[in-house]
C-alpha cells in the first residue's frame, strides 16, 4: 500500500517536472515570440487601413487643387465672375448670325466681335464709316457736267437711296466678317484674356495686367483649358507638367496677395470660384 503511493506520488512530481520543462524549452520561447509578431503586425495592418480610410475620406471633402471646388460642385464655377466673362465655343455658336433686312435698313450686329475689334472701333466702323462713304458717293455722282447748274431734287433722292442700299449691304457683309465665329482657338483665347484682363483691373486703369487679380485670373483661365484639353488627351504627359506648373503658380500668387491684403484674396477666391483650402498647403497635382 506504501509502495503504490509512493510510485503514484513519484508519477505526479515527474508529470509536474516535465510541463515546467516543456514551458522553457527553445521552441516554446519561439512559438510565443511569433505570436506576438502576428499580432504586432495585424495591430500595424489595421492601423495602415485606418489610415488610407482616413485620408481617403478627406480627399474626397477637399476641393480639387486644378479645379479649385469639390467635386460634383460645379455650380460654384458657372456662378463665379471668371466663369460669366470667358466666352467658350459653345457659346458662340449658340449666338444668331449677324443678318439685315434691307427695306427697315435694321442690321444685327454680332454678339461676339473678333478680337481687336472693341466699343470705338465698332462705332467708327458701323456708324461713322457708312454714314460717311454715302455722302462722299452722294456728292461725287450728284456733280453734274455743268457746276453751274444745281442737280435735280428727285436724283438726289434716287441716288441717296442707292447709297443707303448698298452701305446696308456692305455693312451687312463686314458684320459677319468680324463675328467671332471665323477666329480659330488663339483667337477666341486672345479675346478671353482681353476680357478678363478688362474685369480684374481697377475701373481706372482697365489694362493693369500686374495687378495679382489679374495675374490669378489668367492663371485660373489657362488651368481651365489644359485641364479640358488633358481630359480629352490623357496621354499627353508634356502638358501635365505645364499644367502642375500653373497651378503652383496661381498658388504662389494667391499667397502674394494674402500677405499683401487679406481682404482682396478672399474676393479675388470667390470671384474665381476657389475655395481656400484648394490653393493653401500642399498641393498634389
Amino acid at each position: 500500500m506504501l509502495g503504490s503511493n509512493l510510485a503514484h506520488c513519484s508519477r505526479s512530481l515527474a508529470s509536474s517536472s516535465s510541463v515546467r520543462a516543456a514551458s522553457l524549452h527553445t521552441s516554446a520561447v519561439l512559438q510565443a515570440a511569433s505570436a506576438r509578431a502576428r499580432r504586432t503586425q495585424q495591430t500595424l495592418k489595421a492601423n495602415v487601413r485606418r489610415r488610407e480610410e482616413l485620408e481617403q475620406q478627406a480627399q474626397q471633402k477637399r476641393p480639387h487643387v486644378v479645379l479649385g471646388h469639390k467635386p460634383g460642385d460645379e455650380i460654384k464655377w458657372h456662378s463665379c465672375n471668371l466663369a460669366k466673362v470667358v466666352i467658350t465655343e459653345e457659346d458662340i455658336r449658340s449666338t444668331p448670325l449677324p443678318d439685315g433686312d434691307l427695306k427697315t435698313g435694321y442690321i444685327q450686329l454680332p454678339m461676339y466681335f473678333n478680337y481687336g475689334v472693341g466699343e470705338e472701333e465698332k462705332q467708327t466702323l458701323f456708324d461713322v464709316l457708312p454714314e460717311l462713304t454715302k455722302e462722299i458717293t452722294v456728292q461725287s455722282k450728284a456733280q453734274p457736267a455743268d457746276k453751274h447748274v444745281l442737280p435735280d431734287a428727285a436724283s438726289l433722292v434716287n441716288l441717296e437711296a442707292q447709297a443707303t442700299k448698298t452701305e446696308l449691304l456692305k455693312t451687312r457683309v463686314f458684320s459677319r466678317l468680324v463675328d467671332l465665329r471665323n477666329a480659330n482657338a488663339r483667337g477666341i483665347a486672345y479675346e478671353n484674356r482681353r476680357r478678363i484682363i478688362a474685369a480684374f483691373s481697377k475701373p481706372d486703369n482697365p489694362n493693369d495686367t500686374g495687378r495679382p487679380e489679374v495675374q490669378a485670373a489668367l492663371a485660373t483661365y489657362r488651368i481651365r483649358n489644359l485641364w479640358d484639353h488633358l481630359s480629352r488627351c490623357k496621354k499627353d504627359i508634356a502638358n501635365r507638367r505645364s499644367l502642375r506648373r500653373l497651378v503652383h503658380k496661381r498658388a504662389k500668387i494667391l499667397r502674394y496677395l494674402k500677405r499683401v491684403d487679406e481682404d482682396r484674396y478672399d474676393r479675388v477666391l470667390e470671384r474665381l470660384g476657389l475655395e481656400r483650402s484648394a490653393v493653401e498647403g500642399e498641393l498634389l497635382v
